[in-house]
C-alpha cells in the first residue's frame, strides 16, 4: 500500500517538473527574442487583384531569358524582383503562431484531456 502512494507522489512530481520546465523554457526566452524585433505589424493595403499582379510579374521575371540582357539591365531586373518580393511578403496575409504559443496549447490540451 505504501509503495503505490509513493509511486503516485513521484509521478505527480515528475509531471509538475516537466510542465514547469516547458513553461520556463517557453516564456524564459520570449524577452530575448523580442529585443531584436522592433518592427510594428502593418495591415495590408493591397487588394487581392493588385497582389496577383505582383505575383504574375515575379513569375514573368523568372521566366525571362536573361542571357540577352546587359549587366545594368540584369541589375535593374534583380532590384525590381527584390522589391516586388518584399511588397508581396509585407502585404501577404497569413496566420503566424509562435513556437511558445504552440507549446502552451499542447500542454493545455494534455492537461485538460
Amino acid at each position: 500500500m505504501e509503495m503505490i502512494s509513493f509511486y503516485n507522489i513521484l509521478m505527480k512530481k515528475i509531471k509538475f517538473t516537466t510542465i514547469a520546465i516547458f513553461t520556463l523554457l517557453t516564456f524564459g526566452f520570449a524577452p530575448i527574442a523580442a529585443l531584436g524585433n522592433n518592427k510594428t505589424p502593418v495591415e495590408s493595403t493591397m487588394t487581392p487583384a493588385e497582389l496577383q499582379v505582383l505575383i504574375d510579374r515575379v513569375e514573368e521575371i523568372k521566366a525571362m531569358d536573361k542571357s540577352l540582357l546587359t549587366k545594368s539591365e540584369k541589375k535593374e531586373l534583380r532590384n525590381e524582383l527584390r522589391e516586388t518580393k518584399k511588397e508581396i511578403k509585407n502585404n501577404g496575409r497569413g496566420i503566424y503562431l509562435s513556437v511558445g504559443a504552440l507549446l502552451v496549447v499542447i500542454v493545455l490540451l494534455v492537461l485538460l484531456l
